[in-house]
């Protein structure tokens, strides 16, 4: 399995409310120590998360550090969120921190296509929005299959989703585990193109 799950999902939401939240901000090439997808998740933001100089001592001005956002499982963000490289090393940093779902008005399509494949929610609503999100000191809930954002006082949004990446992030699949959910149709159709085109399988 790719992941978990995500169906519903309530958290706090940690503001980073920045435009253009680039990839090697996200992961600094020099956190990539391996091309594997675990040990990311401590190189996640470093360049943010730690004073200067200092072997990871957390930065307290830095919104994750906050602990009034410990554990906070969505991040609020402003436009183009994962602009720059395409490093799937963003996605699996943010996934082993504990990052389920990013709410920003857009991301860059690569980076949301690896969320979608990497276990990570990529919600679209606009700057006013996430304004009054942030703004709630509240949990936010995130309705997968219904595609609504809510907060406790009622206000509630609708977003959209590929169709594709909402069944892979609903079945914690990646795209090839997607894929075999339909392998006996396509077992069924290679057993009837052998039969009507024998010549292609000489």
């Amino acid at each position: 399995m790719m992941g978990r799950p995500i169906t519903s999902l309530t958290s706090r939401a940690a503001p980073l409310l920045y435009a253009n939240i680039d990839t090697d901000q996200i992961i600094p090439s020099r956190e990539m120590r391996s091309t594997g997808k675990t040990g990311l998740a401590k190189g996640m933001f470093a360049g943010w998360r730690y004073l200067a100089g200092s072997d990871y001592a957390p930065d307290p001005a830095f919104v994750l550090n906050d602990p009034q956002f410990a554990g906070a499982e969505i991040l609020l963000a402003r436009e183009n969120f994962g602009c720059g490289s395409s490093r799937e090393h963003a996605v699996w940093a943010l996934a082993e921190f504990g990052i389920r779902a990013i709410i920003a008005p857009s991301f860059a399509p690569i980076f949301e296509n690896n969320c979608s494949r990497g276990g990570v929610l990529c919600v679209r609503l606009p700057a006013e929005v996430i304004n009054q999100i942030a703004a709630s000191d509240a949990n936010v809930s995130i309705d997968l299959p219904d595609q609504s954002v809510s907060l406790p006082d009622g206000s509630r949004w609708t977003f959209t989703i590929d169709e594709e990446a909402k069944a892979m992030l609903i079945g914690g699949l990646d795209s090839i585990e997607l894929t075999m959910q339909s392998a006996d149709d396509i077992r069924r159709w290679h057993d009837t193109d052998k039969n009507e085109r024998p010549w292609i399988y000489l």
